[in-house]
C-alpha cells in the first residue's frame, strides 16, 4: 500500500462480508423467475451460506497478495448461487450476479460505517449483545429495501434476458465501482482517496450506492425499452389481426351474394334436359352450398367472420374445428378486441394441432357461454408433444427462439385484463386450454 490512512479503522469481519453477500444473491433470488423448484433453491440457499463464509474465512488467513483472488472466489461462489438457485442462463445469472455483488459491497459498507461511528469495538468474529442486534437491524432493512426496489424492475413470472451489450455495461460498472470504493485501501496519495478512517468509508459507501443507483437506473430503462417494444408488437399485430377481420368480412359479404345467386341456378339446373351439363352443375352448386355451410351465426358478426375465415383454414389442414358460442356475449366489446382474442387464440391452436401425423386427433373446440356473472371463452386443441415446463410446473414455449415469440398469448392477456378479466393456460390429459373470464356487465 502506498501512504497511510489516519486513525484506520478495524476491517469489517469477513464472517459479516460472507453474510452480506449472500443475503444479497437471496434478494435476486425472491425477484427474479426461477426455473427451479423452491426445494432447489432453498437447499441452494443453506449450502451457498456455508460456502461464502468458508471462502471469506479462506480468504482472510490467506496472504495480502491472495486478496484480489479471494474477491474473484467470492464473486464466482455468488454467481453460482444464483445460477443454481435460479435456473436462468450464464448471461442472466451474471447479469444479476453484478448487481448482488455492488449491494452486497454497500450494505457491508454501510454497517460497518454505522457500527464504527456508534463507538463499538467489532474485532471479534462472535459479538453477543448489542453489536449482533446492530448487524441484524441494519442488515434487515437495507436488504428489505433492496427487494422491494428491486421487485418493480424484475418480473417472477417472465425470464429476463439482458442483451451481451447490457451485461458487459454491468460488469464494467461492477468493477469501475469495485476499484473506487476500495482505492483508499490500496494508495491514500490520490485524487479520490481519503485519508482518515472514517472518512475512507464514507467514501467507499458513498461510491457503492452511486454504483447501485447507475445499476438501478440501467435495469430501469432495459425494463421500460423492453416493455416498449412489447407494446409496439402487440399493436402491430392489433392492426394485423383487424385488417385480416376486415379482408375476412369481404369474403363472407361475397359468400352472401353466392347464397343469393344459388335460387338463379336451381331454376337454371331444373330447365337443364342434358345430363351431362345438369351433372356438372350439381357439382358446382354443391361447392357452393359447401362454401356456404362453413359460414358461421354465433350472433355477433365479427365473431362470425373469424370463426368462418378459421373454418377454411382448418378444413385446408384437415382439422375439426368446433365451435359452441353465443355471439351476443361480445356485445360490449370492440371489433379489433375480438378480432385479436379469437383470431391469436384459434391461430395458435390451429398451428398447434396442424402438426400433428393423425388427421383423427387434429381436434380443436371453442365454448363462448355465460356462467353467471362471468362470460367463459375456453378454446382448446388436442396435442401429443410433450411441452416444456420449467420446474414449478410452468408451461414454456416450444419455439426455438423464446424471445420472439409469445405475443400473441400476451394480447389475449392484455384483452382480458382491460375488460377486468383474467386469462389462464392448462395442458392435461393431451388437451391445451385457454381459458378467459370477463365480467358480464348488468
Amino acid at each position: 500500500m502506498n501512504g497511510t490512512i489516519t486513525n484506520a479503522l478495524p476491517d469489517i469481519p469477513r464472517v459479516f462480508t460472507a453474510i452480506s453477500e449472500w443475503a444479497a444473491c437471496i434478494v435476486y433470488l425472491l425477484v427474479i423467475h426461477r426455473r427451479v423448484s423452491i426445494r432447489r433453491t432453498m437447499l441452494t440457499a443453506a449450502f451457498g451460506l456455508a460456502l461464502m463464509i468458508a471462502i471469506q474465512y479462506l480468504d482472510g488467513i490467506a496472504p495480502l497478495f491472495f486478496w484480489i483472488f479471494g474477491m474473484l472466489l467470492a464473486f464466482a461462489s455468488m454467481f453460482a448461487i444464483i445460477m443454481a438457485g435460479s435456473g436462468i442462463s450464464k448471461r442472466e445469472s451474471l447479469y444479476i450476479t453484478a448487481r448482488a455483488f455492488v449491494l452486497a459491497e454497500l450494505v457491508a459498507s454501510l454497517h460497518w460505517q454505522i457500527a464504527t461511528f456508534a463507538g463499538t469495538d467489532m474485532k471479534d468474529y462472535s459479538i453477543p449483545g448489542f453489536n449482533n442486534a446492530l448487524l441484524l437491524l441494519v442488515y434487515l432493512v437495507c436488504f428489505t429495501i433492496a427487494w422491494a426496489i428491486e421487485r418493480r424492475n424484475f418480473s417472477n413470472t417472465e425470464t429476463f434476458l439482458p442483451t451481451l451489450s447490457a451485461t458487459v455495461g454491468t460488469i464494467a460498472i461492477t468493477v469501475a465501482t469495485f476499484a473506487m470504493s476500495n482505492l483508499s485501501f490500496v494508495s491514500t496519495n490520490t485524487p479520490f482517496s481519503g485519508t482518515v478512517g472514517q472518512e475512507v468509508f464514507y467514501i467507499r459507501t458513498l461510491v457503492d450506492l452511486c454504483g447501485y443507483t447507475i445499476l438501478y437506473a440501467q435495469q430501469e430503462q432495459l425494463r421500460a425499452l423492453k416493455a416498449s417494444t412489447e407494446l409496439a408488437s402487440i399493436d402491430q399485430k392489433l392492426i394485423s389481426e383487424h385488417q385480416e377481420y376486415l379482408q375476412s368480412r369481404e369474403n363472407v359479404e361475397s359468400l352472401g351474394r353466392m347464397a343469393h345467386d344459388l335460387k338463379h341456378q336451381i331454376m337454371a339446373l331444373r330447365a337443364e334436359v342434358d345430363p351431362n351439363h345438369a351433372a356438372a352443375g350439381f357439382e358446382q352448386l354443391q361447392n357452393s352450398v359447401s362454401a356456404l355451410s362453413a359460414q358461421q351465426h354465433t350472433g355477433n358478426p365479427v365473431l362470425d367472420v373469424i370463426l368462418t375465415t378459421k373454418m377454411k383454414t382448418c378444413q385446408r389442414h384437415s382439422i375439426t374445428l368446433t365451435a359452441v358460442a353465443d355471439g351476443k356475449l361480445l356485445d360490449s366489446m370492440s371489433s379489433m378486441d375480438i378480432a385479436t382474442l379469437f383470431g391469436n387464440g384459434l391461430d395458435n391452436a390451429i398451428e398447434a394441432t396442424a402438426k400433428l401425423e393423425d388427421p383423427q386427433r387434429r381436434l380443436i373446440r371453442l365454448a363462448l357461454y355465460a356462467h353467471n356473472d362471468i362470460t367463459v371463452i375456453r378454446m382448446e386443441n388436442y396435442y401429443d408433444s410433450l411441452l416444456k415446463k420449467d420446474e414449478s410446473g410452468n408451461l414454456r414455449t416450444t419455439k426455438t427462439d423464446e424471445h420472439s415469440h409469445g405475443f400473441g398469448v400476451k394480447s389475449i392477456r392484455h384483452i382480458a385484463q382491460q375488460y377486468g378479466g383474467s386469462m389462464s393456460i392448462k395442458a392435461e390429459n393431451h388437451w391445451f386450454t385457454v381459458t378467459i373470464l370477463l365480467p358480464r356487465k348488468p
